[in-house]
């Protein structure tokens, strides 16, 4: 399924989209594991290709 986000070009000239998933407060409960999958797969399927994620999401939990 080919992406219908909208993207913006950085000043490097690369284009980048403008709507991205986040994962801030994932990978804090493992009784949760299964549907942030999920989440993650369903993002991915309706054409997300930015995912934020941090070193100190759930101290590393949320990558």
């Amino acid at each position: 399924m080919p992406s219908t986000i909208r993207t913006t070009t950085l000043p490097s000239g690369e284009a980048v989209p403008v709507l991205g998933q986040g994962t801030w407060r994932m990978g804090e409960d493992a009784r949760r594991h299964a549907e942030e999958v999920n989440a993650l797969k369903l993002g991915l399927d309706l054409g997300m290709t930015l995912i934020d994620t941090a070193e100190m999401y759930a101290s590393g939990g949320a990558e």
